[in-house]
């Protein structure tokens, strides 16, 4: 009851200081941030081990597990919960899947190696892809369901993705793909499932898998509570690499994301609650944290927003943005906090970006950042833009809202081409954006903004002006 009643509390205060002006209670949004991660469980296990080895696990590199870590995962689970060691060596399996009470370690020097082969992805699961529901190869880690689950240690998971296994279904030059191979936007793939989620067809029939171009996810907690994922080193992903999926109370902390394929986004929350990241390096081929809440019809048919997110003590290399909001937002974020992160590299497109369009619709509000070194960055420190589109021009009926943004005590060596670059809709301007603060040193255009209402400057200076 206690948890309960402080995030009931740090809800009901962040909604509030929408109303009571964002700068004057910076101080008391950060309590609250501290109120929600009080409020997360952390799983715990009992005193039990399981050794991979002891049912039959060889890590010889070519040896198929997938039987073995089934054994053990299910004899753990059965047994009221524990830890299923995973001991030096390379063991190469298909799909994981967890069960409560559940604890994958990985000891220093185990490596996991995900089977190239599609067909051990099968049957199809429940899963979802680009914020649409649909039934599809399983992710390589996946736990529908369930509660109190972990994946820690020193070790490596390698989903084994690459110019030659799973990158070529982008179909793009540069991952693998050939002109004129089969790929994720052929007739009957990505545009027939966004059709059959525009048309409402139920995701049971959303049938995907062999002989499709839909590429699985990496960490896929889906319906889950008190899961837990820490020190492993994540790499080769055949798309989004850490996804919960309406999740409650996640918890990622040490963890290394190093994976520069498509779509390789390093964390990407969806219709989830009350999560954590933290001490973590991301370094990725697209945002290295995307906070999502589903797609256009999709995603209103959900209607969960993501909601009570917090990163702090990150760094953040590569990727095309450092904490990003969208694109797939239709049902909303807010209460997302920023803490003393470090955003820094040449292929680091954006530290902070919310990104939709009238076709997403969507909410953005609350999101406050701070105590953020950024080195350098491409296009902008901050970039809000709600005419989001990477095939065209994206319009619908939906307008988006994106209110309420602050940024305190960020220090900004080079903002590359923009300071902010901030593009809201003639009919809901984007409101409440103060920096507090803030000192970028060189950009090559300050300020870049249409359809916002004036931002709240506060000891801010850009290019040697105070603004």
């Amino acid at each position: 009851m206690k948890k309960i009643s402080l995030l009931i509390l740090a809800v009901s205060f962040i909604f509030t200081s929408c109303k009571t002006g964002m700068s004057q209670n910076s101080d008391k949004a950060w309590e609250q941030a501290d109120a929600i991660i009080r409020s997360i469980t952390v799983p715990e296990f009992p005193d039990r081990t399981f050794k991979l080895e002891d049912f039959g696990g060889l890590g010889d590199g070519t040896t198929s597990n997938s039987e073995a870590f089934q054994k053990a995962i299910a004899a753990c689970n059965s047994a009221g919960g524990g830890t299923v060691l995973v001991s030096e060596g390379k063991y190469l399996t298909g799909p994981i899947h967890l069960k409560s009470n559940v604890n994958l370690h990985l000891q220093e020097g185990a490596e996991i190696l995900f089977s190239t082969n599609k067909a051990d992805y099968l049957p199809l699961v429940h899963t979802s892809y680009e914020g649409v529901e649909l039934m599809n190869y399983s992710p390589l880690i996946y736990a529908k369901g369930q509660k109190n689950i972990a994946v820690t240690g020193k070790g490596i998971l390698n989903g084994q993705a690459g110019n030659d296994n799973w990158w070529p279904w982008a179909g793009k030059d540069v991952y693998g793909y050939q002109e004129g191979d089969a790929n994720q936007n052929s007739e009957g793939n990505l545009p027939a499932l966004r059709e059959m989620a525009e048309n409402n067809v139920p995701v049971t029939e959303r049938k995907f898998g062999e002989g499709f171009y839909i590429r699985p996810t990496f960490f896929e907690p889906f319906e889950c509570e008190n899961v837990l994922v820490e020190g492993v080193t994540f790499k080769n992903a055949p798309f989004w690499i850490m996804h919960p999926l309406k999740s409650e109370n996640v918890t990622i902390n040490g963890v290394s994301v190093i994976s520069h394929g498509p779509n390789n986004d390093g964390c990407d929350p969806e219709y989830s609650k009350n999560v954590l990241i933290k001490n973590c390096l991301f370094d990725t081929g697209d945002d290295c944290i995307a906070i999502k809440s589903g797609r256009n019809n999709d995603g209103r048919r959900v209607g969960i927003p993501s909601e009570n997110i917090i990163v702090e003590g990150c760094e953040m290399k590569d990727g095309h943005g450092g904490v990003v909001m969208g694109s797939e937002i239709s049902a909303g974020v807010r209460n997302v906090f920023v803490r003393n992160c470090k955003m820094d590299s040449p292929n680091l497109d954006r530290a902070i970006r919310i990104k939709t369009n009238t076709l997403r619709g969507g909410f953005v509000e609350n999101v406050y950042v701070k105590d953020v070194e950024v080195g350098q960055v491409k296009e902008a420190v901050l970039r809000v833009n709600t005419y989001y589109g990477i095939y065209g021009k994206q319009e619908g009926n939906f307008i988006p809202k994106i209110s309420n943004i602050q940024l305190e005590n960020i220090s900004v060596e080079n903002g590359g081409k923009y300071g902010l670059l901030i593009k809201g809709r003639e009919s809901e301007p984007v409101s409440n954006i103060v920096l507090k603060n803030v000192t970028i040193k060189n950009t090559e255009t300050p300020l870049e903004i249409e359809n916002c209402e004036p931002v709240q400057f506060i000891n801010t200076t850009i290019n040697g002006k105070k603004y």
